[in-house]
């Protein structure tokens, strides 16, 4: 028996082979109306928080014009103070998913 095992170090060779190709990864097209990003990380996060700001801007400007009288549509206030929520809700989300895949890293031993 080898210190190894039982493994046959004839076998062994073809697991240090590094000039094999990698598989074709095949992303799903995007959705209608999307584009696919450009920037970094960085880029993204900030689109979410601009998009989130947006639509809290655009709920309150709804809300108030309902409560000047200058609209009487009260259903797309609210519907437009419920979108403001969950956007926050989830950006919230991805914001402790981020801080818990951090402290995951630094626990880590190297």
């Amino acid at each position: 028996m080898n210190p190894i095992g039982s493994i046959n170090p004839l076998q062994t060779a073809a697991l240090s082979r590094t000039d094999a190709p990698l598989p074709k990864i095949s992303l799903p097209p995007l959705a209608p109306g999307t584009t696919a990003p450009t920037g970094g990380f960085g880029q993204m996060l900030d689109g979410l928080v601009g998009t989130v700001e947006a639509k809290n801007s655009a709920a309150s400007e709804l809300t108030r014009k309902v409560l000047l009288g200058d609209s009487d549509q009260l259903h797309q206030s609210v519907i437009a103070m419920q979108e403001a929520s969950v956007a926050f809700s989830m950006m919230v989300e991805v914001r402790n998913k981020l801080v818990e895949s951090y402290q995951e890293l630094m626990r880590m031993q190297v």
